[in-house]
């Protein structure tokens, strides 16, 4: 097991008492995380978006493509260039950049100018996904990797859970731009707060950044994000054949660069490859609950925004209560292999419950169903994060915590295209309820397959 470069047991800490500890610097990387989480509050503040600039519903969907493409085809880039330089530089750097754009979105004189401002924000949103898991484990010894995971995991689903609920009520209260404008302060005081963290340089001396690599990759990621928002139209094809065409130009750059941006050796390894298989397929699974059961609850009758807004936490709330305790349980020598497997098992079970639901169903077993999936995910997320970081040597930290959100993110992707267009497709048969029921059957389904592909890997198939 590579071990960690930085002495950072309970018992050491620099002097300053309370900035210098660990808990305190825990939870300002956290408080950083937290101004790209947070960008879940903006999805409750649509309609107020398409009111503002006089939209076409459909054209909402530009607002998610140009943040989600943008940061998600630089992370596996921004994370290296965190091995290179340092994750603490570009981690400050991207709360900066973050701060600028927050405010640039919240105060766009038009609807294509708020678009550019998305990108930018993607931008660094990129800069500070890509080294958060790096600079929270290097706070703690190798051996108490899966406690440094579980609270990073929990930290990130606490910001997803707290989105819908601040974005309702900020929204009501100063419309649309304040979704943007309250993680203004989030991301000055996390970046001021900063200088309390050790910097901690792991890469190798002499490394560089592979610019042509890193085009290749980003110009692969682009597209086949693309081709798979437009899966049910015909520009998906090229789309794809030019994403297929950049990632085989990547594959030859990284087998002849001399510093490439991930070890060849992982990238050849087919159970590696299969691993991030089933992290995609696991998440395509779970993100049917952000897809559907808004459209569920917003059927039922005698739910307030408000309450539906809080329901659908409840989820992400499963997540927060599994990822810390997930972590102990690494830490005591539970294999990852094994959490990952419980993770999707659990999932399973949840949107099975949700699958039940109908419109007198109470308020209890539908955060039941909802705590259930929640804590899967919390559960699979960190087994799986661990997985890659542990795969990964050291040095290539950022490219690890930057690889777990890539999967999650393509997971996200493919749902948005194929598990709406399967619900589509069974509601013309069906009708709502029966679709939404078979829907979430179907997910289930997936979430076994993957536990089960998880159970028949062979063991410890990426050390």
């Amino acid at each position: 097991m590579n071990r960690c470069n930085v002495d950072s047991t309970p018992e050491t800490r620099a002097p300053g008492g309370l900035l210098r500890s660990r808990p305190w610097q825990v939870a300002i990387i956290g408080l950083g995380t937290a101004t790209a989480q947070l960008d879940s509050s903006v999805n409750i503040a649509f309609p107020a978006i398409t009111r503002g600039f006089d939209l076409a519903i459909p054209d909402i969907q530009w607002v998610v493509i140009c943040y989600v493409l943008t940061y998600a085809s630089l992370l596996l880039a921004m994370g290296r260039i965190g091995d290179t330089i340092g994750h603490a530089v570009v981690y400050r750097i991207g709360l900066a950049w973050s701060a600028v754009a927050f405010l640039l979105v919240g105060y766009a004189p038009g609807y294509g100018a708020m678009l550019l401002f998305r990108c930018l924000q993607g931008v660094g949103a990129a800069l500070v996904l890509s080294c958060g898991v790096a600079l929270v484990t290097s706070l703690f010894d190798e051996r108490q990797r899966g406690r440094a995971l579980g609270i990073y995991t929990m930290m990130m689903a606490l910001g997803l859970m707290l989105g819908p609920l601040l974005g309702g009520t900020l929204t009501a209260l100063w419309d649309w731009p304040a979704v943007f404008w309250f993680r203004i302060p989030i991301a000055l005081a996390a970046l001021l707060l900063l200088r309390s963290v050790p910097v901690s340089q792991v890469g190798r001396a002499g490394d560089r950044f592979d610019f042509l690599g890193g085009a290749a990759l980003i110009l692969g990621l682009v597209t086949m994000l693309l081709a798979l928002n437009r899966i049910r139209e015909l520009s998906a094809i090229p789309l794809g054949l030019f994403s297929v065409a950049a990632f085989i130009a990547f594959g030859i750059r990284q087998s002849r660069a001399e510093h490439p941006l991930i070890a060849t050796k992982i990238l050849k390894s087919p159970g590696f490859a299969l691993l991030n298989i089933v992290s995609v397929t696991t998440n395509v699974a779970a993100f049917s609950v952000w897809l559907l059961v808004p459209y569920y609850l917003a059927r039922v009758p005698g739910h307030s925004l408000a309450e539906n807004g809080a329901i659908l936490a409840a989820g992400a709330a499963g997540a927060v209560l599994a990822s810390p305790i997930g972590g102990r349980l690494i830490e005591r020598a539970l294999s990852a292999e094994r959490l990952a497997i419980a993770g999707a098992v659990v999932i399973a079970a949840g949107l099975l419950l949700i699958s039940t639901w109908t419109e007198q169903t109470s308020r209890a077993l539908l955060v039941t169903g909802l705590v259930v999936q929640g804590i899967g995910l919390g559960l699979f997320q960190l087994a799986y994060t661990e997985f890659v970081t542990s795969a990964l040597p050291v040095a290539e930290r950022g490219v690890a915590g930057s690889l777990t959100l890539l999967t999650r993110m393509f997971g996200t992707v493919t749902a948005a295209s194929v598990i709406l267009m399967l619900f589509e497709i069974l509601q013309i048969h069906h009708g709502f309820s029966e679709a939404f029921h078979l829907t979430f059957q179907s997910a289930a389904l997936l979430a076994l397959c993957s536990a089960g592909v998880l159970a028949f890997l062979p063991h410890r198939i990426v050390h």
